[in-house]
């Protein structure tokens, strides 16, 4: 069994990677940005919920340096979202979310651009847009590194003669 199918698989099934990377872009987009997107969706498309939006808590997990022993940081509030598109030539493809909040609308249709993604006929018509997404996260996090990195203290030891 292949680990990561190639895109044009009968399935449809893209690769994990790629997949992975454009479902972490649809979870940290703004509401804003999945609206715009979705309301350039011409037409949009028929799906049936599987799992209808709910929102819950996950346990956000930290590590000690970035790299060390792992905490418990606190509780997130997370809606998830599972969709089945139909009408795909490549049979029907299911989408999922879990973004943070609690906004139902958001989860729902981050599920569909999911599920339109690994469609070989709709992806052209998204694919631009999260590539978009993804380069204004990438800015933003450079941007937070920048400022992060301003404030950055060497602290050092001088060695006095005396011991």
């Amino acid at each position: 069994m292949s680990e990561n199918p190639a895109p044009d698989t009968p399935t449809g099934e893209a690769p994990t990677e790629d997949r992975r990377r454009w479902m972490g872009v649809l979870a940290k987009a703004a509401p804003e940005e999945i609206a715009a997107v979705w309301s350039g969706l011409s037409p949009v498309p028929a799906y049936d919920l599987l799992r209808r939006p709910e929102t819950g808590l996950v346990m956000v997990r930290g590590r000690i340096g970035g790299d060390g022993a792992p905490f418990n940081l606190g509780e997130m509030t997370v809606t998830r979202c599972s969709i089945r598109l139909a009408g795909s030539l490549a049979g029907d493809l299911v989408g999922h979310a879990w973004v943070a909040g609690r906004r139902h609308d958001h989860a729902e249709r981050a599920a569909v651009l999911d599920a339109l993604m690994q469609d070989p006929a709709r992806r052209p018509a998204v694919e631009p847009a999260i590539a978009r997404m993804a380069s204004r996260q990438a800015a933003h996090r450079a941007e937070d590194a920048r400022k992060a990195a301003a404030t950055r203290v060497d602290f050092f030891t001088m060695v006095r003669g005396e011991n």
